[in-house]
């Protein structure tokens, strides 16, 4: 897979995060400048699960994105699509339950979760919207969504520099310190394809989330959408 499109194979995509699994974390570290701990830092904010709760991080590939919600006594189930992911996430933290499954259908019942959450995953799902009706599905009444993702900087001189770096640094430093920097050329387009902060928001609004708000994040280079299942009692 060497370009992107909102048309995606999910064996390729799998095969690709399998591939880049052993330095993904350290790798992200490096191309997003330090910034990505602390926009996970914000989704575990606005997720605001407690002890008692049970959420599904989808897209959680290693699990560094459902760490914080175990250390904090949550019961959290880290789920993915690519396997190599899971087995480097499931050797460093044993505790956390580690499950493979596609998000366009997941393994899980109906209304199973607190709280659903995927970062920066869900653009790499084949088809975004039916995931977003599944995370419906598995999650209770009252529910919360959390999504994470790479959206369009909102100054216009801003996005023209970003798009550059995209586009033309991004894919030399990953060939200093990726495995395999072809999948970072990937997921740099996979970005500058992916829809607005607004288009987004009325995916989920579509998909039958109620609430649905964002916040814009670095100025925009990510978003955080959020959305709470309404309860029909």
């Amino acid at each position: 897979m060497n370009r992107a499109s909102l048309e995606k194979r999910p064996e390729e995509v799998a095969a690709m995060f399998d591939d880049v699994a052993p330095k993904y974390d350290i790798v992200n570290d490096i191309l997003s400048m330090g910034q990505a701990r602390r926009w996970r830092r914000i989704v575990v904010d606005a997720v605001g699960a407690v002890p008692g709760q049970k959420v599904l991080d989808l897209a959680a590939g290693t699990g560094t994105s459902s760490e914080p919600y175990a250390d904090a006594g949550v019961d959290v189930v880290a789920c993915d699509f690519s396997v190599g992911m899971l087995k480097v996430g499931k050797r460093r933290r044993p505790d956390i339950d580690f499950i493979a499954g596609d998000a366009t259908n997941l393994p899980f019942a109906d209304n199973s979760f607190d709280a659903t959450t995927i970062s920066f995953g869900l653009r790499n799902v084949i088809d975004p919207k039916k995931a977003l009706q599944e995370m419906l599905r598995v999650t209770k009444p009252g529910g919360k969504l959390v999504v994470a993702e790479f959206s369009h900087p909102t100054n216009a001189v801003f996005r023209t520099v970003y798009s550059e770096y995209l586009m033309r640094a991004l894919a030399p430093i990953a060939k200093k310190v990726a495995s395999n920097p072809d999948a970072y050329v990937y997921l740099a387009e996979s970005i500058r394809v992916w829809p607005s902060q607004d288009e987004l928001a009325a995916w989920i609004s579509e998909s039958g989330w109620s609430s649905v708000a964002y916040r814009n994040l670095s100025g925009g280079i990510v978003a955080v959408h959020r959305g709470v299942k309404a309860d029909t009692n």
